[in-house]
């Protein structure tokens, strides 16, 4: 039993070094998931993309 709890904590104490929490992967999928789609909207935004034709 003492073994198996050994090997958690130094699990966890693994992650917390690098940083890899619950919350920081949710930012990164938050900023690498919604940041290309925002960029994408802007860029046709500044070409036109959503004006109505004129005719």
């Amino acid at each position: 039993m003492k073994n198996k709890n050994s090997k958690k904590n130094k699990n966890l104490n693994k992650n917390k070094e690098f940083g890899q929490t619950k919350n920081s992967a949710k930012l990164v999928l938050f900023i690498f998931g919604l940041g290309p789609i925002i960029g994408i909207i802007i860029f046709l935004f500044s070409k036109g993309f959503f004006n109505s034709p004129s005719m």
